[in-house]
């Protein structure tokens, strides 16, 4: 059963238009009260958003709808997702909920919800609030003596920064490191800065000046040119690039080549396999990560086992196998000793960790393992209900393929949770061998579809 509003990360869309608009957030701000309004007390919300000229719009709207609704809502500006994540917490709130469209252009914008825990919503609760949106809302409607209050929070950013700061050995500085950090005009633009420089380091922020239309724009962990380019002129020890909301990073090294996604899972779970501190030894990343991740990881003691993509079920995945551990090779990591979302900051922290006790530069990193070589096909189609994982016969060929390249490659098919798009990841051990199934997959792609 799909979803009607809630995509792989909250409800998103273009700004001002359905269902990004003033009407509807007020509709969801509604829908999110009725879902979890509780009469025996007032209800909480924490509401943060970034640096977008939309979040105006949406941030009033979808506090009309709660505070209608009868819950009192906590106002705390620009800052990051994983803040709201911890803020909901510390807060002891009912609901806490992120205005963002991560690293989409300025144009596009969204809402993540988290629950009381500071995690996401479970498939579930997105169904319940879904109902609630087509329902009559009307009928939840607080009494005039209910109605809640808009409160705005004034030092949550340096609540959050004060946090992220507890996550970092307290043995340490990192007054030996220059670092450049790109805030991609984001919601960390403040926070992300101020917490490096109070850990000691000689910190170079670009892209740290919003305007609410350069968010993402031609920088941050999708675009990491500029930051390479600054690493290199300023002779910085390492480049650390956020997304919009800061809960994904890209990291490049001080020759400004950047360091995969896989490599950053990869020294992390060696640090705190080192330390005593990985659960169980499991670490989980998803099926998009490279193979040669995996044999690494068992090469240092570690198990990696492989969720769906998202960092949501990363998320689960780590529950079920009592892990601590978990990270996405597009720069979401999950360290839930510390925080249950992906926290671009926290995970930064972890890599400093390790360069400054082994006495490494950041370049070492890059070297700890080949990675096999990948291509991304990708198939678009026509509707939601002609999409040909359907086909059974498309399924069967994937299969076959599969089984003919045993443990020499994998490929793997999904639909994507945004566009009408099915993502082949193929990965074979040698080039040629990728080439050659490409060009059959391509090939068979063509006749049937």
């Amino acid at each position: 059963m799909s979803h009607k509003y809630f995509g792989t990360d909250g409800i998103r869309g273009k700004a001002n238009q359905h269902p990004m608009t003033a009407e509807f957030s007020l509709k969801i701000g509604m829908a999110i009260g009725a879902k979890f309004i509780n009469k025996e007390y007032k209800n909480r919300v924490v509401i943060g958003k970034d640096t977008r000229l939309s979040g105006y719009i949406i941030e009033s709207a979808l506090t009309s709808g709660l505070t209608a609704i009868g819950m009192d809502v906590f106002l705390v500006g620009p800052t990051p997702t994983p803040a709201i994540s911890m803020l909901t917490k510390s807060m002891r709130a009912d609901i806490g909920i992120m205005i963002s469209a991560s690293h989409n252009p300025y144009y596009d914008n969204g809402i993540k919800i988290f629950n009381n825990d500071g995690s996401k919503l479970s498939d579930d609760d997105q169904y319940d609030i879904e109902k609630y949106i087509d329902s009559n809302l009307d009928k939840y409607l607080a009494k005039s003596n209910e109605l809640g209050r808009a409160i705005r929070i004034e030092d949550a950013n340096n609540r959050y920064i004060e946090f992220v700061k507890s996550t970092f050995l307290r043995n340490l500085s990192l007054k030996n490191l220059k670092i450049i950090i790109d805030c991609a005009n984001g919601a960390a633009y403040k926070v992300a800065p101020q917490i490096l420089w109070e850990l000691g380091a000689d910190v170079i922020a670009i892209n740290n000046k919003p305007d609410g239309y350069n968010i993402n724009h031609n920088c941050g962990s999708t675009n990491i040119s500029n930051l390479s380019q600054a690493v290199i002129d300023n002779n910085a020890d390492i480049g650390i690039a956020l997304d919009g909301d800061a809960d994904r990073l890209a990291v490049v090294d001080e020759n400004g080549s950047q360091i995969s996604g896989d490599k950053l899972i990869a020294i992390i779970s060696e640090r705190l396999h080192d330390e005593g501190k990985l659960n169980r030894d499991i670490v989980v990343a998803t099926q998009m990560s490279n193979m040669a991740l995996e044999e690494y990881l068992n090469y240092r003691g570690i198990s990696l086992i492989r969720a769906n993509v998202g960092d949501r079920n990363v998320v689960n995945e780590m529950k079920k196998c009592q892990s601590n551990f978990g990270g996405e090779q597009s720069g979401h990591m999950i360290l839930s000793d510390y925080s249950i979302t992906g926290d671009a900051l926290v995970a930064a922290l972890k890599i400093l960790e390790f360069m400054i006790v082994s006495k490494a530069k950041s370049s070492k990193i890059n070297n700890i393992f080949i990675p096999y070589p990948q291509k991304l096909i990708n198939i678009s189609y026509d509707k939601k209900d002609n999409n040909p994982l359907d086909i059974i016969e498309f399924r069967e060929y994937i299969n076959s393929q599969n089984s003919k390249l045993a443990e020499n490659g994998r490929i793997f098919a999904r639909k994507s949770g945004t566009e009408n798009l099915i993502r082949i990841l193929v990965e074979c051990k040698s080039d040629r061998a990728l080439n050659e199934i490409c060009h059959k997959i391509n090939k068979y792609i063509k006749k049937l579809l």
